[in-house]
């Protein structure tokens, strides 16, 4: 190869409802990349041990994740959908990674310090070392682009970092084995392996926010139903849940500048926009002026229109959970098969005897 073949990968956890944000932020970009892309999208169960040691129902969760890869439109004959833990590679690359990162560079992930809190003593090692393995995920497809929500970004740097790094570091021993490409990281000419991964992140809602608490996060673990949309809540739920979100006493403004400093207000514009694919320009300059009184069910409207025939399909998935686990073992079978050309690589060059 004299460049790195193009290829998109990424993930979700199996922790949980799907909700809106997740569908906005990351599933449906999945859909859209693959009419023109190399895709594989992985449920990472792996991933899901570092929120919740024990889980119930695990299978089902998985499932779930990939009932609503397939119903918002992924094929799983042309791309590669699995579950991390089908490929024990993820693994293996995560505890090489784990010796190429360093220690104050995990000291700086932003993630972990918010989802330890102040008692970091009890948090797991997995907490901590999950960028390690998020890197190893990627890393190990020789993934060139990741769709990520922005609040991921700090975690694609880690993996340039940690890719970066490993080059350098072996750069004579991929020389030698032939396994390297010629690339220019800024101004610097490096023998690589592994690329320098770019963050595709992009649209009006990269990141949706909580319907109570327009400055949180949408969230599965939010203790408020309320604050979030699932991808299985029927149009009633939908519904509720819009007509009851937080806003201000204000109407819509006519422009983009008007919404700074009201994040209940920019996120539900956000979220229109997203779901019309349009810019917040546009949906103010069509409900600049109006209350939220009219917007909402506007806004209703508009979620279930495209959610529904999802919810529909994710139910009809799920009542079959036989086909659900063919995918994922086909797809596990082809994941396989590429991981493996690259770990016996990764052997050659690091020295390991196999």
């Amino acid at each position: 190869m004299t460049e790195f073949k193009p290829l998109v990968f990424s993930g979700v956890q199996p922790t949980g409802n799907l909700h809106l944000g997740n569908y906005l932020g990351a599933i449906r970009k999945f859909v859209a990349l693959q009419a023109n892309n190399d895709c594989i999208y992985c449920v990472v169960d792996m991933h899901a041990l570092t929120a919740q040691l024990v889980h119930e129902d695990m299978p089902n969760q998985t499932r779930s994740i990939t009932a609503a890869f397939l119903a918002a439109g992924i094929d799983p004959e042309k791309h590669i959908v699995f579950n991390q833990s089908a490929v024990p590679a993820h693994a293996e690359l995560a505890w090489i990674f784990n010796c190429v990162a360093r220690i104050g560079w995990m000291n700086r992930m932003t993630q972990f310090k918010d989802k330890a809190g102040k008692d970091r003593e009890q948090a797991s090692l997995g907490l901590y070392a999950y960028p390690s393995l998020m890197a190893a995920d990627i890393l190990l497809y020789r993934a060139t682009h990741v769709p990520v929500g922005d609040d991921q970004k700090q975690h694609l740097e880690l993996t340039r970092d940690i890719a970066m790094k490993f080059n350098l570091d072996y750069m004579e021993h991929i020389r030698r084995t032939g396994y390297g490409i010629d690339i220019t990281v800024g101004d610097e000419p490096v023998h690589a392996y592994f690329p320098m991964v770019e963050p595709l992140i992009d649209g009006p809602a990269p990141r949706v926010m909580s319907l109570r608490d327009g400055t949180k996060k949408m969230s599965k673990s939010d203790a408020s139903d309320l604050s979030r949309i699932n991808l299985l809540d029927d149009e009633e739920n939908i519904s509720k849940k819009i007509r009851k979100a937080k806003t201000d006493p204000d109407g819509l403004p006519s422009e983009i500048a008007g919404l700074a400093g009201r994040p209940e207000a920019d996120n539900l514009v956000g979220i229109y926009a997203a779901l019309a694919d349009k810019s917040k320009a546009d949906v103010l300059a069509e409900f600049g002026g109006q209350q939220f009184s009219v917007f909402k069910p506007a806004l209703v409207d508009l979620a279930v229109h495209v959610l529904s025939p999802i919810t529909t399909e994710m139910r009809r998935l799920m009542a079959d959970p036989g086909h659900i686990d063919t995918v994922l073992r086909d797809g596990g079978a082809r994941a396989r098969a590429r991981a493996d050309v690259t770990m016996k690589q990764v052997r050659d060059i690091i020295g390991f005897l196999y």
